[in-house]
């Protein structure tokens, strides 16, 4: 039986729901897992008008009451939004909306009713004065599974990236990154692409200065002290972990086909890459989570929402990785 793929509605105020009826619409789509929108059905039914869809809107009030049809979009409508949100503007309640969608999902997915989670984009500002402070994503579906460790990884056309830290400043993260967090995410990735089919992923990991360092020419010894100890011990375990590597021309040689996957320090250094690839094919995937969850990797584009024109080719494809790490019943 094919698995079902919670889609959370993000923000409303965004592109969520257009991108959604966008993806929905094309019927390969549904021939390779049952999609069930967890959001509110009356924003699809506006992100339909506007774009001029004749699919139907199916709002339920359990998971079990889906009946995946053809030209359906099953939506388990939690009812939390005016018909009248406006569109592109921060809005608490659209903050707050987005984060039960998410947290209705996570009981989902433990109570086995959906097999994979894929999320649309929530805005940080909006969540904030909604009344949920986190930093995004990640760090809620890590409170709500109660998971320790969890790290994002970003996949584009012939590059993944995992990250060490994410939504901190530089100089905080500079500060977190450790010989114990650096290895945790060398393993991570590695038993995450073991579990994906590569036998033996080729790992390589980051400098935090420019040109690694250069033999302490710059910085003040940061990769000898928290990067070197951390791929020693990976390379004792077998795992093909090379660096710290020169970040200005590792992305180049991982496309290449060098590398299976690069670890990043710190935010900017892993997603500008996968960004310069395009937004349109990018995925977000959370790694250590005790269920699968995978995002686009753009936000809520606030400067188009309503207007037709969001590109939902990377909901797409966060769904079809979605369908291809979830578990088979």
């Amino acid at each position: 039986m094919l698995p079902v793929v919670g889609i959370t509605m993000g923000d409303a105020a965004g592109v969520g729901p257009e991108i959604i009826v966008k993806a929905l619409g094309d019927p390969q789509l549904h021939e390779t897992c049952r999609p069930l929108v967890i959001g509110d059905a009356k924003m699809l039914e506006r992100a339909k008008a506007q774009l001029g869809s004749d699919l139907h809107i199916a709002a339920i009030s359990e998971a079990e009451e889906a009946r995946y049809e053809p030209n359906t979009i099953n939506c388990l409508d939690l009812d939390l939004l005016p018909a009248d949100l406006p569109l592109g503007q921060i809005s608490p309640a659209a903050g707050d909306a987005a984060f039960r969608y998410i947290k209705k999902a996570v009981e989902l997915a433990e109570q086995g009713l959906i097999q994979a989670i894929c999320t649309a984009p929530l805005n940080k500002e909006a969540l904030q004065k909604g009344g949920h402070k986190y930093p995004g994503h990640t760090e809620i579906l890590a409170d709500l599974t109660n998971s320790a460790d969890v790290f994002m990884m970003l996949t584009a056309p012939g590059l993944r990236v995992i990250h060490v830290t994410t939504h901190v400043g530089l100089i905080d993260a500079v500060r977190k990154i450790t010989p114990d967090r650096v290895y945790k995410v060398i393993r991570a990735a590695y038993d995450t692409l073991r579990r994906a089919g590569i036998s033996a992923p080729k790992i390589a990991v980051c400098g935090i200065n420019p040109h690694a360092g250069e033999n302490g020419l710059f910085g003040n010894g940061e990769e000898e002290e928290k990067i070197v100890p951390a791929v020693g011990k990976a390379r004792a375990e077998g795992i093909d972990a090379v660096g710290p590597l020169p970040a200005d021309t590792l992305f180049f040689r991982a496309r290449r086909g060098d590398f299976d996957i690069v670890v990043a320090m710190y935010h900017d250094q892993g997603h500008g890459p996968i960004k310069v690839l395009g937004l349109e094919a990018g995925v977000n995937i959370s790694i250590g989570l005790p269920i699968i969850r995978t995002s686009v990797d753009h936000g809520t584009a606030f400067d188009i929402a309503g207007k037709g024109i969001a590109d939902e080719l990377s909901l797409k494809e966060a769904v079809r990785q979605a369908v291809e790490l979830a578990p088979r019943n």
